[in-house]
């Protein structure tokens, strides 16, 4: 059966290839992104060429743009079936290096982006008693890595909002799932796309040379898996579509896909969910 689905972040990476994917299965698609009538002019033009995609101006750090978009959406199709919150925005750098400011921008994009979408789609989902939203998080969103700690927070608070939101909103019958990506070749890996960057170049130059060889040591193991494990992104759109496809209240809360883990990542799950059972149960018995 055909859904309405409301994507965002749609003009580069995962969120283009799953606004093709799903419309390329039948569904209709509102390709949420940025700057139509700026930088992202050309790429809005040719996904709405397509069938099934209906491309709309959306900048999630807006509360005014995204009730707008929302609204727009629920106007003309009367429900939105899915979200997909994709839209996010990397970064790298030392902890103490990164300014308040450019953490809080972080957060802006990835965790109160998300916010501002649940809050914009609940009410419709709760009318129609059904929805699904799939939060693109990370594979390391349940620990963290050196020079990576402001975007794996943000991440982890995502994990955080599926997690809970799951047991509040059954009762209406809305899944919540986050995906885990691991590392695959998109814009937001390969430095065509802006992130937000560590600003303090005082604080960073303290920590070398140290710092700068463990960064260069990462990098280079984790951009020495991708090509390894030929990590394509058509995986994740795969892994979204799947979702879709499955009854409600039988999707996973997590569903990690990343072939690098080679399944550490599964049992990482399992066991933490495990302890949380244990752990419910001290506090419920």
């Amino acid at each position: 059966m055909s859904k309405v689905i409301f994507i965002t972040g749609t003009s580069t990476g995962f969120g283009k290839l799953t606004a093709l994917t799903l419309a390329n299965a039948g569904h209709t698609v509102i390709a949420g992104m940025r700057n139509t009538k700026g930088s992202n002019q050309a790429v809005a033009a040719e996904l709405s060429s397509i069938p099934n995609i209906d491309v709309v101006d959306i900048d999630i750090t807006s509360d005014a743009s995204v009730k707008t978009a929302f609204d727009y959406t629920l106007t003309k199709y009367g429900k939105i079936d899915v979200l997909v919150n994709n839209a996010a925005v990397s970064g790298f750098g030392l902890f103490e290096a990164y300014s308040i400011d450019e953490i809080r921008n972080m957060f802006e994009v990835n965790f109160y982006g998300v916010i501002r979408t649940y809050q914009a789609v609940l009410p419709a989902m709760r009318k129609e008693r059904s929805g699904l939203i799939i939060n693109l998080t990370s594979g390391a969103s349940g620990h963290t890595l050196p020079f990576m700690v402001p975007y794996l927070a943000s991440k982890f608070g995502v994990e955080s909002i599926t997690e809970g939101l799951q047991d509040e909103l059954a009762q209406f019958g809305i899944d919540n799932v986050s995906i885990q990506p691991g590392v695959y070749p998109t814009e937001m890996n390969n430095g065509s796309k802006a992130g937000v960057n560590a600003n303090n170049q005082e604080i960073t130059a303290a920590y070398d040379p140290i710092a700068t060889e463990m960064f260069n040591s990462i990098g280079t193991a984790l951009f020495g898996k991708m090509a390894q494990f030929d990590m394509n992104p058509q995986v994740i759109a795969d892994g979204i579509l799947h979702l879709i496809n499955l009854p409600q209240g039988k999707r996973p809360l997590r569903l990690p896909l990343d072939a690098i883990a080679q399944g550490t990542d599964i049992e990482f799950i399992e066991a933490r969910a495990a302890i949380k059972a244990k752990w419910l149960e001290k506090y419920t018995a």
